[in-house]
This record gives C-alpha cells, structure tokens and sequence, in this order.
C-alpha cells in the first residue's frame, strides 16, 4: 500500500490538521515508510508465541474484601443508607429499567 499527497491530505483533513503543501509532500514519503514497516511485521512468523499483556508477570494487588463494623469509617450502617433511597429492593438501591 502506498499513500500520495491526496491521501495526505484527506488524512490532515479528517484529523483536522491544517497542513500546506510543501508538508504534505514531506508527510507522503513518511506515511509510505510507516506502512511499509507495518507490512514487514505482518510477516513475522508468531505462531508459537503465547499473547502477553506485559513483558514483566504483574499481579493485582488487592486489599481485602471486608466491611468494617465502624459507622464513623462507613460500614454497617446499610438500613440507615437504604432509608434515603427512594425504592430499596432486597438490601440495595432499587433502580428503574434503562434498556428495554
């Protein structure tokens, strides 16, 4: 695939670049060299090699999933919350249908 100034130019006006015409004409040959390098990765044989997320193992560092008992720090007050919402249902706030 090879792009020309008009391509160019159709691009700086779809990303609302203004751009004059000694710098489209600098921009084609870039564009062409940036697609031919993407055409030589398509070429690499990765068959055999598993999808990574990152090249280092990351794990979640996660808290503990716990209420805390303390009303002043935010848990076990559910009833005194739930006395605001306007239709509780079950234990959680009740909301209308959105999606039909």
């Amino acid at each position: 695939m090879s792009v020309d100034k008009q391509t160019v130019a159709k691009i700086a006006s779809l990303a609302r670049i203004r751009m004059d015409d000694d710098e489209l004409e600098r921009m084609v040959p870039e564009l062409n060299n940036i697609l031919a390098w993407v055409e030589q990765l398509g070429e690499v044989d990765c068959s055999g090699v598993e999808p990574m997320t990152a090249v280092i193992p990351n794990t979640l560092r996660l808290r503990a999933d716990v209420v805390d008992a303390d009303p002043l720090t935010g848990g076990g007050i559910r009833d005194k919350v739930l006395a605001n919402a306007p239709a509780p249902e079950h234990g959680f706030f009740g909301v209308p249908k959105v999606i039909e």
